[in-house]
């Protein structure tokens, strides 16, 4: 089985980290086909930049589609264009946000979720609301920390997101943290 992964932005880096993290967990004879476009920003920190991302992105699906795609995944935790690729896709269209909310529910009665900057605050909350999950996100919280930072092994963005981690465990009272965005892939 063939599963394409598609990073949104346009960072082979953080794509290539992904992607391992995706390999890491498939299942035996699953292969994993991660991309990143061509055009759009370098990195997706709230609705500006998704706006920008989506054509490059479709374009990424549009040519997996002529492969034997089992199925597509959008390495964005905002599930930047879900519906614009669910529309031209006729594999099935899965974002790592939604994906993450709902096995959050499976281990929890209630999560909170830590993501890089304020700015993406409002998309994640859109989407819990979307999905109908709101009322089980005890908070958003953003650890104001450049998502390109998470590529940088000095940074002290791991510090910064384990620092909200540890507030969102002791004064969220939930249950599990879901870390929201793709380049925290490596921090689990």
């Amino acid at each position: 089985m063939l599963i394409h992964l598609v990073n949104p932005n346009t960072t082979k880096s953080m794509t290539a980290k992904i992607g391992k993290a995706a390999e890491a967990v498939a299942a035996p004879g699953t292969k994993i086909w991660a991309t990143q476009p061509d055009m759009g920003p370098v990195s997706i920190e709230g609705y500006y930049d998704e706006a920008f991302a989506v054509p490059g992105m479709l374009v990424r699906i549009r040519e997996a589609e002529l492969q034997s795609i089992a199925g597509h995944v959008i390495a964005c935790f905002d599930d930047t264009g879900l519906d614009a690729a669910r529309s031209l896709a006729e594999a099935p269209v899965i974002g790592i946000g939604e994906a993450a909310f709902h096995a959050a529910t499976f281990i929890s009665g209630k999560f909170s979720v830590v993501t890089t900057l304020s700015r993406s605050i409002p998309a994640i909350e859109y989407n819990l609301i979307r999905y109908g999950l709101i009322t089980r996100c005890t908070k958003v919280r953003a650890a104001e920390v450049p998502v390109l930072s998470l590529e940088e092994p000095n940074s002290p963005a791991r510090v910064r997101i384990s620092q909200e981690i540890e507030k969102a465990k002791t004064e969220d009272r939930c249950d599990a943290v879901v870390l929201g965005c793709a380049g925290m892939a490596d921090l689990a």
